[in-house]
């Protein structure tokens, strides 16, 4: 019984991998309704590899000649990846929720957002890698814009 416990033990060591995590600053564009800049940042960790958690905030500008608002987001979402870079390359899927707060001039909104997309971590050197994301953001019932479309490439840190 205790040579059994002992494998158990020394098998689960093996298989056990230290939590990563990584945090990125980045600038893009929400596309709808009309070209507007976005920028933000995420903080996320990987407890098996596989999956991972991570918080994000993103802020956009408005243009009121397209009668598209300024948006902020923050959200909580998993975040399914690759364990390991594939040729320097590391896919992921993503989902989750938050908050949204949409401004056109005095017009405000705000409520839940899911969101989903996906994207890439592209290693560069040692722990500093780019990541490239698209993101769909489901918003209320009163948001002017839903869905709104996000896409941006940031410079993310591994650590």
């Amino acid at each position: 019984m205790r040579i059994a416990g002992a494998l158990l033990v020394a098998v689960m060591a093996l298989g056990v991998r230290p939590a990563s995590a990584d945090a990125t600053a980045f600038i893009g564009a929400t596309t709808s309704p009309a070209n507007r800049q976005a920028s933000g940042f995420s903080f996320g960790f990987a407890l098996l590899g596989i999956v991972g958690f991570e918080f994000e905030y993103a802020s956009t500008t408005d243009d009121p000649t397209a009668a598209a608002p300024a948006l902020k987001t923050t959200s909580g979402n998993i975040l399914l990846q690759t364990p390991t870079a594939i040729f320097g390359v590391q896919p992921y899927f993503t989902t989750g929720g938050g908050f949204y707060s949409e401004t056109l001039g005095a017009r405000n909104d705000s409520g839940f957002a899911p969101n989903t997309g996906g994207g890439v971590k592209i290693s560069l050197v040692g722990p500093v890698r780019v990541r490239v994301d698209y993101r769909v953001f489901g918003l209320g019932s009163g948001a002017l814009v839903s869905p709104s479309h996000r896409i941006y490439a940031g410079l993310n840190l591994k650590f």
